[in-house]
């Protein structure tokens, strides 16, 4: 009977598990909304660069664009990493056309480095993905923001930026979400000009419904406990309004720009949650959040899809316009940001910035 009861007992803990396996996989499918799938058009003769292609939705979006026959540049910080993601890509697509070129959007240098290096080599630009970001946590999770998902406050809280400044002087976050990446498109902004049609893609994020901006702080880490978190949001809130105030810009140039939210994806999200919380994390982010090629998903249909062009600094997530925070919204705020950030910047309306 021992044995019996045994064997008994192990098979309905096999049905219990089985029972929580199929429970768990309906929950991740039914509440994360799915993508549409990814159209491949033919992108050769076409250069890119991708900000962040190292890694994650930077190198599932360089991945994608190589497989579509475009010359792809992985603008990234670590030599190591970027060399093999280039190599990396070229094997898995057949393209020869990926190369790795250094751009550490923390440093100011770094980012005229780079733009001066590319406009020496690369005679085109059609496609610029201002991808890259500073992702850590805060010092405590945050809550979702009304009206998002019970897993909106776990991306929060893995796509923060560590805190600190830059050798520039700037908080880490901002500089590196927003500043580097204006500097980085006004550099280039010519090429794209002269190579139009072209685009450039934002990779913003829904926390920007929770960002503020005041242009006489611009830069600076926002005071209180969260301020890492705040950080954070307000240099997505600039993602958005700069996308807005470039369209307004380049109005009959050819050139458009889209900023994206790209879901809550699951890259390296969790290399610094404290061990004691990733047993909670882990399983959420599992049901939460999209693989780099998801959240891939929309930053490409912004840079390929044909006849976005009245959609021109519009935000856009799973693929499809969306209405932003009304903040984002503001042409008056989108404005003042381009201004003050020329000013931070040294750049005094020249540097390649169109008028308004």
């Amino acid at each position: 009977a021992g044995p019996g009861r045994r064997s008994g007992g192990m098979g309905w803990a096999l049905l219990g598990a089985g029972l929580l396996l199929a429970l768990y996989t309906l929950l991740r499918h039914g509440l994360r909304r799915p993508t549409p799938p990814h159209h491949r058009p033919t992108l050769r003769g076409r250069t890119a660069i991708v900000t962040g292609g190292s890694g994650g939705i930077g190198a599932a979006t360089a991945l994608e664009l190589a497989r579509c026959g475009a010359r792809v540049v992985l603008a990234a910080r670590s030599a190591p990493r970027g060399e093999a993601a280039a190599h990396r890509i070229r094997t898995e697509t057949g393209n020869p056309e990926v190369r790795f070129m250094p751009l550490d959007l923390a440093s100011l240098r770094s980012v005229r480095a780079f733009a001066s290096a590319f406009l020496r080599q690369e005679p085109h630009l059609h496609l610029l993905i201002n991808n890259a970001g500073e992702r850590r946590g805060p010092p405590e999770p945050p809550r979702a923001p009304p009206g998002h998902p019970p897993g909106a406050a776990i991306a929060f809280f893995a796509g923060v930026s560590a805190g600190g400044t830059t050798e520039d002087g700037f908080s880490l976050s901002f500089q590196v979400n927003h500043l580097g990446h204006f500097l980085l498109t006004q550099l280039l902004l010519r090429r794209l000009q002269d190579s139009a049609p072209s685009r450039v893609v934002i990779v913003a994020s829904s926390a920007h419904c929770t960002g503020r901006l005041h242009p006489d702080t611009l830069g600076r880490p926002p005071p209180g406990p969260l301020s890492t978190f705040q950080d954070y949001c307000d240099s997505k809130l600039a993602n958005v309004l700069h996308a807005r105030e470039l369209a307004t810009r380049l109005q009959d140039t050819q050139v458009t720009c889209y900023a994206v939210h790209p879901g809550f994806v699951n890259t390296e999200l969790f290399r610094h949650v404290p061990l004691w919380l990733k047993p909670l994390f882990v399983p959420l982010a599992w049901l939460f959040f999209r693989e780099a090629a998801e959240g891939a998903r929309t930053p490409l249909y912004c840079a390929t899809q044909k006849g976005l062009e009245r959609f021109s600094g519009r935000y856009f997530a799973d693929c499809r316009p969306q209405e932003p925070s009304p903040p984002a919204r503001d042409d008056r705020r989108a404005r003042e940001l381009w201004e003050a950030s020329e000013r931070l910047l040294g750049l005094g309306g020249h540097g390649g910035s169109p008028p308004p």
